[in-house]
């Protein structure tokens, strides 16, 4: 089967979710979370990325979060949205395996950051010969992650992913290293079908005026109706307006970023009921503070969710 298309818009990495001091998988909430940005209208969910915690959890939990994730959404009706599952690890054989188990739990594509641990025995070849190794094996279409600050300092240039689109199955690409001219290369270098992804919701409006298809960004966990109306409101033409909203998201987004996941777990806490702390030993955010950073973004959703249930 085709795997759904990746269209253009706003993509959510979720946060795991977990019980109490037990630290298991908390299913139901991962199913819940789903549903609710589907509901919100983001363009499709990755799992098992830097904000879902990958490196603490287990393959069996990697494939427990992923085929939740996609029950829930085919329960709820939307059946249409894919689901994108981070597979990097810093062998290719584990790489391979971890796409195969992408596969097995329904999803539609794969993520992978470059292997980073043995930094300096890495060439520009060895580096690309990974992402080629591992589209020439995966049952899935895979996406490429850069992200230098998880992975340690490894950055791919323009010139290395516009190489690599090259390959039939390799199809996409998430820019978190916030690089615009690097984003706009590629986006200008490619085939039609590859998509390019800004990295956070701060850079949605650059993302899309450099020629990029949307975002994939953690922030939108909390305030999913805002950050898609920033990719909304430039599809509409309406810049100025944009403009605007892209500042609220922005302001927020610096929260996110400077707290990382627990912060997005903390805001989800405080402004859902649900989200949990981080499995340790990650110290959880400051909860005053991380309130605080979301409040302006936090109070945009508000009155868009009312705008959007009284409609």
């Amino acid at each position: 089967m085709a795997p759904r298309p990746l269209n253009g818009g706003v993509y959510v990495p979720t946060v795991a979710f977990f019980t109490g001091p037990e630290e298991e998988v908390d299913v139901p909430v991962v199913e819940k979370h789903a549903v609710f940005l589907a509901k919100a209208g983001v363009a499709g969910i990755v799992v098992q990325g830097s904000n879902g915690e990958a490196v603490h959890l287990d393959r069996a939990e990697r494939k427990l979060i992923a085929s939740a994730t996609r029950k829930a959404l085919d329960e709820a009706g939307f059946n249409q949205l894919p689901v994108i599952v981070g597979v990097g690890a810093q062998s290719t054989r584990e790489t391979i395996q971890f796409c195969k188990d992408a596969a097995e739990a329904g999803a539609d594509y794969v993520i992978a950051l470059p292997p980073s641990y043995y930094k300096a025995q890495n060439t520009t070849e060895s580096v690309r010969g990974y992402f080629r190794d591992v589209a020439d094996a995966s049952p899935l279409p895979v996406l490429i992650y850069n992200f230098p600050a998880a992975a340690n300092g490894v950055d791919l240039t323009s010139d290395d992913i516009i190489a690599l689109a090259e390959h039939p199955n390799i199809v996409g690409v998430k820019l978190t290293c916030a690089n615009t001219g690097k984003l706009a290369r590629i986006a200008a270098g490619v085939k039609d079908s590859f998509r390019t992804f800004g990295g956070s919701s701060d850079f949605t409006l650059q993302t899309m005026i450099a020629g990029g298809h949307g975002v994939i960004a953690g922030l939108a966990n909390v305030i999913p109706r805002a950050s898609v109306l920033v990719y909304d409101l430039y599809v509409q033409g309406k810049i100025e307006e944009a403009q605007k909203i892209q500042a609220i998201v922005a302001r927020a987004d610096w929260t996110a970023i400077k707290g990382g996941f627990p912060a997005v777990k903390a805001a989800l806490q405080e402004f859902y009921g649900y989200g949990g702390l981080p499995r340790r030993p990650v110290p959880p955010a400051d909860v005053a503070t991380t309130v605080a950073g979301f409040a302006e973004g936090w109070e945009l959703e508000k009155q868009l969710a009312a705008k959007a249930n009284n409609a």
